[in-house]
């Protein structure tokens, strides 16, 4: 694997440095190849180095979103020692343990985490612990681990991480395409009529205010920048008409799609008051969002697919419990050619 070199320009100053991405890293966001090369930055310092031009790529303005070749040549500024990468030997130890506690399976491409509800994938202005900032804990032959995917903060369960750059550019190849079967469980107000169907509807990010600071939902919509979303669901057990055991499949991953989903159709998930509003609350039942990345089926370059599960947890496995729900349902979910 060719890895990434680092040359300075001509006209550039010392302090600032060109990294070329390397075979494994291609197909990386920009901001994620960012963070993985310098994991101490603040993701506003980042921010701002993308808005005002000072990170480009291949001599040209780049958003964080941008996905990156082989190749590519990315303009680094003068950054503060730091936002530099900390010593291997650096993690800290307690990272490690958490996280291993975590781990419900590994292999020399893969670890798979159950991860806690409430804690956040990723950094962001507010945010200083997350599982991307633990990662080091688990370096490996000099490999860190790498997000390939993301779950909400409030959302619990399976998360995948590679563990090389190589896995890493194959694994978010898979997701992008839409490659990786998942399953989510919920707990939904009310019950979906009919019990198993598939829910088609576009959303579009929409901004409650004028400034960047403002709030942000994610709404149905059929206007300029709505994105198709779509969602298989299977009802699997009822509690009278109070609520259901939701299995969701989603089809296709946009920001908030299963809980939007949800929602549109009359039965929000249980603890989305930004969905669902008071609808949401149930007596009895813990006030906090009840969905659950329940399982991922990964294609593998050779062999049989992999499928991974992760046991409920938290929360939810305490309202699992009160409902006296099957924590181990067989499901069958159709085929579909999409």
């Amino acid at each position: 694997m060719k890895a990434s070199t680092v040359r300075v320009g001509p006209q550039a100053s010392a302090s600032v440095r060109t990294i070329t991405v390397g075979d494994g890293e291609a197909g990386m966001r920009l901001d994620r190849w960012f963070r993985a090369h310098f994991p101490g930055i603040r993701h506003g310092e980042l921010e701002k180095l993308l808005r005002t031009g000072q990170i480009r790529v291949d001599g040209g303005r780049a958003k964080a979103n941008r996905r990156l070749d082989a190749g590519a040549a990315v303009r680094v500024p003068p950054l503060k020692e730091a936002v530099d990468p900390p010593p291997r030997g650096s993690a800290r130890p307690e990272d490690a343990a958490f996280l291993r506690k975590l781990i419900i399976y590994e292999d020399e491409t893969i670890i798979a985490i159950n991860k806690p509800f409430g804690l956040a994938v990723q950094g962001g202005e507010k945010t200083t612990r997350h599982i991307d900032g633990m990662l080091a804990a688990l370096i490996q032959d000099g490999e860190r681990p790498r997000l390939v995917h993301r779950l909400d903060r409030d959302t619990g369960g399976l998360l995948i991480l590679a563990r090389t750059r190589a896995a890493a550019a194959r694994l978010g190849e898979a997701f992008r395409a839409q490659a990786v079967e998942k399953t989510y469980w919920a707990l939904v107000a009310g019950s979906p009529r009919p019990r198993r169907g598939t829910i088609d509807l576009a959303v579009a990010k929409q901004r409650l205010g004028a400034h960047a600071r403002d709030r942000e939902l994610v709404r149905p919509s059929t206007g300029t920048g709505a994105k198709r979303a779509v969602t298989d669901y299977q009802v699997v057990e009822e509690a009278g008409s109070t609520a259901a055991f939701v299995a969701l499949r989603p089809r296709t991953g946009r920001t908030h799609q299963l809980r939007v989903h949800c929602a549109a159709i009359g039965t929000p998930i249980v603890g989305d008051g930004k969905y669902g509003g008071a609808a949401t609350r149930i007596e009895g039942v813990a006030p906090k969002l009840h969905l659950f990345c329940r399982s991922m089926t990964v294609p593998r370059p050779r062999g049989a697919p992999l499928t991974l599960s992760a046991p409920l947890t938290g929360h939810m496995r305490d309202t699992w419990a009160f409902f006296g729900f099957d924590a181990n349902p067989a499901l069958d979910w159709p085929d579909t050619d999409e």
